[in-house]
């Protein structure tokens, strides 16, 4: 990706400005321009098309006659470009939850002062307005989708501007540290950057399909004029985001042995999902190593890799504040926020379409796509378009490292399954982004490398109680039963919690919050927050009924990957250990259909045990047949490692994979599943620029991405030495709240 190098001004941190020093430079940052003046033009032109079938629609908003719509177009145009000003200083003021809530009205505030002033409309009341003002809205969103041959041209724009007034307020802060006698530097010594967009678990086999099939014009192109280079990377066990990103940001997977876990030493679960948990996973993990840490930025990402500014990050439970102005100016751009909300629904319509269809032609496998789905879903455009701002303000800021993770094709393929349409759907819309992105760089602060990565795969089947009528906790709870002498019950968690790790970050931020709207989360989340975290979806009940009954066994699962837990016993049992504590168990997981192999540790090492023979994962020794075949070439490597896991289960399960199709059976109820073994769960992808080597080919584990991103870092001079990074100033960490 080939940008223009622009000088860089340094950040004014010497001083926190106050929030109304704050407001009155996003105010000053608005420029009347030739492109503003364009743009005013194209929305009074939307505004006459889109006004009248508002008021063709709402019977309670009427205009009289052709002159008083005009008029009317006039009005909001007028007012627009007056207040979006002022609401974009205030919601800069507000920051955080504040922006979020302030940007659901803007256009209420627009068109109502618009109504007002106008001489010849007439308006009921409020509720009428607020209603108008989302039909005005989606009719916009329709007409410039239209308009723009359904591209995001309007949006492009809209970012386009948001980055020139960020440069000019960098520069005029250099301007004012320089005349305040602080140390600038008015031309960055490293003029490069370098931008990683994690596309959440898109399989390399199926990229490299969608690119062949001309489905993936962006990446199609870059890979054509050789400007890029797309190979796959192997991800090993488990085959996770938590896992992907505790390799690819810190070098180290050995804290994360699945998407959750269950701690002997502590009786209690972890979910990575849950801030308060993914925080406490980071702080193991981090070493002053990070990816990040010289000054980069961590956007929507489960772990900061030691970033100096973290937006939308899980571990760090936090929205972006009053200082990241792409954040306010999405809230209140009629192309950000409102457009978002507007293709959130649009997305919702076609997931009732698209259930609906699986349904009547009857495909299968299939998995139910209701419930929370329902309406996380639209929560995806949301969150994409946020990055798509957040990472032009940092470009246009001259970030040197930015990492952002788009999970639009992983929460998809989940319920649709990985090569469905509605999954392709959604990585061509990311290959969109991708497009967007090269765009904007043009008005970057340095010349930005494009790195594109996933970090994982997924595979497809029917789930584990679709095949068997049982979970895998109701089988070890079958062949536990009575085991364990004091009555304690078997325990697990499977619930479908990954998608809620962004949701609830950014709760358990608003309710940490003082002020009315942090007031109101507080008392809408009040039955699921606790200790201050607010944690929707199935783990904090799973967690706290784990805490509570304290179980003898626990069930972990996390794709086709389980894990069996006897809590009785500390540290983890040898073979023998646990045959006689519970006769029937491992003999039983392992003559089950639906288990391909079970590893647990003997006197000899791990070994994996299968229903027509074993291997010693230590030395390689077979007996009978090859338990580890269906799982790859790999397989015995991938085990071996996750058996060096802290806290890995006592037993550690892996479902059936089916010959010819490479299908296995989720242990959670997702048609698209990973975590474990088998199919293109472990086959990820990277896309680098040409002329760039990697560190090994082919890489093996997010160990190695890391190993190679650091030395790509080296090259363009962006790394600092380790020793020089340890007398820098820690990067900031705000804590969880409670």
């Amino acid at each position: 990706m080939q940008v223009a190098v622009v000088k860089q001004q340094p950040e004014a941190t010497a001083a926190r400005p106050g929030r109304v020093r704050v407001g009155l430079r996003a105010l000053r940052g608005w420029r009347p321009t030739i492109r503003r003046v364009r743009s005013l033009v194209r929305t009074a032109v939307t505004s006459f098309i889109v006004l009248a079938g508002t008021f063709w629609l709402m019977p309670g908003v009427n205009a009289r006659g052709l002159v008083g719509l005009l008029g009317m177009v006039v009005t909001v145009a007028a007012v627009g470009a007056l207040l979006r000003p002022l609401l974009l200083a205030l919601a800069t003021v507000l920051g955080g939850f504040g922006a979020l809530v302030l940007g659901a009205f803007v256009q209420v505030i627009v068109l109502y002062v618009a109504l007002s002033l106008a001489p010849d409309t007439h308006v009921a009341n409020l509720p009428v307005v607020f209603g108008a003002s989302w039909v005005a809205v989606a009719l916009a969103a329709l007409v410039n989708w239209f308009a723009d041959a359904g591209t995001d041209d309007a949006f492009v724009s809209e970012t386009v501007r948001l980055m020139s007034r960020v440069r000019r307020i960098e520069e005029r802060n250099g301007r004012a540290l320089a005349d305040r006698g602080a140390k600038a530097v008015l031309a960055d010594p490293c003029p490069e950057g370098l931008l990683v967009i994690q596309l959440d678990g898109v399989p390399a086999p199926l990229l490299r399909w969608a690119v062949r099939a001309g489905n993936l014009p962006h990446i199609g192109r870059w890979l054509r004029t050789r400007s890029h280079r797309l190979t796959a990377w192997h991800t090993g066990m488990p085959a996770t985001t938590p896992a992907g990103q505790a390799g690819i940001l810190y070098g180290d997977t050995q804290q994360v042995p699945a998407f959750r876990w269950y701690e002997k030493d502590s009786r209690r679960l972890v979910v990575t999902s849950r801030p308060r948990d993914a925080a406490e996973v980071e702080r193991r993990l981090a070493t002053g190593k990070g990816l990040l840490r010289d000054g980069g930025v961590s956007i929507s990402n489960v772990f900061s890799g030691d970033a100096t500014d973290c937006l939308l990050t899980v571990s760090h439970a936090s929205l972006p504040g009053r200082s990241t102005r792409g954040y306010a100016a999405f809230m209140t751009s009629p192309y950000g926020f409102t457009r978002a909300i507007v293709l959130g629904v649009g997305e919702l319509i076609r997931e009732l379409h698209q259930a609906r269809v699986q349904r009547l032609r009857d495909v299968r496998p299939r998995v139910s796509r209701g419930g929370a789905f329902l309406a996380l879903r639209p929560a995806t455009t949301l969150l994409r378009d946020l990055n798509v701002s957040l990472i032009a303000e940092q470009m246009a800021r001259g970030a040197p490292v930015i990492f952002c993770d788009f999970v639009d094709y992983d929460e998809v393929a989940h319920h649709a399954g990985p090569a469905r349409p509605e999954s392709l759907k959604a990585l061509e819309a990311l290959d969109q982004v991708l497009g967007i992105l090269e765009r904007l760089s043009s008005e970057a602060a340095r010349r930005y490398h494009l790195v594109v990565l996933s970090d994982h795969g997924q595979s497809q089947g029917a789930t584990f109680r679709q095949r068997f009528d049982e979970s895998l906790q109701e089988v070890v709870t079958r062949l536990a039963e009575d085991a364990s002498g004091d009555g304690r019950a078997v325990a697990g968690a499977s619930g479908t919690a990954e998608e809620w790790g962004r949701v609830n970050a950014l709760l358990t931020e608003a309710v940490g919050r003082r002020g009315p709207t942090a007031a109101a989360t507080r008392a809408a989340m009040r039955r699921h927050t606790r200790d201050g975290e607010v944690t929707l979806g199935p783990a904090n009940e799973e967690a706290r009924h784990i805490e509570e009954h304290d179980p003898a066994t626990v069930v972990i699962a996390s794709g086709n990957l389980g894990m069996v837990y006897l809590t009785r016993y500390p540290g983890r049992l040898k073979r023998a250990d646990v045959e006689a504590a519970y006769p029937l168990l491992l003999d039983g997981l392992v003559a089950h259909p639906g288990i391909g192999l079970v590893v647990v540790d003997d006197e000899d090492g791990p070994v994996a045990i299968g229903r027509r023979g074993s291997h010693r994962l230590r030395d390689g020794a077979v007996e009978g047949e090859d338990p580890l075949l269906p799982y790859g070439p790999m397989a015995r490597r991938d085990l071996l490692r996750h058996q060096e896991m802290a806290h890995v289960g006592d037993l550690v399960v892996l479902s059936v994979v089916e010959p010819g199709v490479d299908e296995v059976a989720a242990f959670e109820e997702l048609v698209g599943s990973h975590g474990g073994l088998g199919g293109w769960q472990t086959e990820a992808v990277l896309l680098y620029p040409s002329g760039w080597h990697l560190g090994t080919d082919p890489l093996v584990g997010p160990e190695a991405v890391y190993a190679t991103l650091v030395d790509w870092l080296d090259r363009l001079g962006l790394r600092k030495p380790d020793v020089e990074a340890e007398l820098a100033p820690e990067p900031v960490t705000p804590p969880v709240a409670g």
